[in-house]
């Protein structure tokens, strides 16, 4: 499942060095969906992003009433983005396969 959206970097006392993009709530449901068979456990589901032109893999995960996806370092680095940007994300929930 491929989705698209539009959110702002947020900080969250979780594990630095990462900030994080909320998945809005009209996508939350369908992250839920495929979540259930893409889900390695603990609430982890395992992406592929596409930030700008930067491509990384990184696991969304709950928080509260949505998920949220970590915004490493190096494509923060990469991209010019940080906490308050409006950024646009595309996840492939799933790992892409790279043959």
């Amino acid at each position: 499942m491929r989705l698209a959206f539009e959110a702002a970097i947020i900080e969250w006392r979780g594990p630095p060095p990462y900030l994080f993009a909320a998945v809005p709530d009209h996508l939350v449901g369908e992250v839920h969906y495929a979540a259930r068979e893409a889900s390695y456990g603990w609430g982890m589901v395992p992406a592929t992003v596409w930030i700008g032109g930067t491509e990384f893999t990184t696991a969304l995960f709950r928080r509260g009433d949505t998920y949220v996806v970590p915004i490493k370092v190096a494509v923060q680095r990469a991209e010019g983005v940080g906490l308050g940007d409006r950024i646009a994300v595309t996840m492939q929930i799933g790992r892409v396969s790279r043959r």
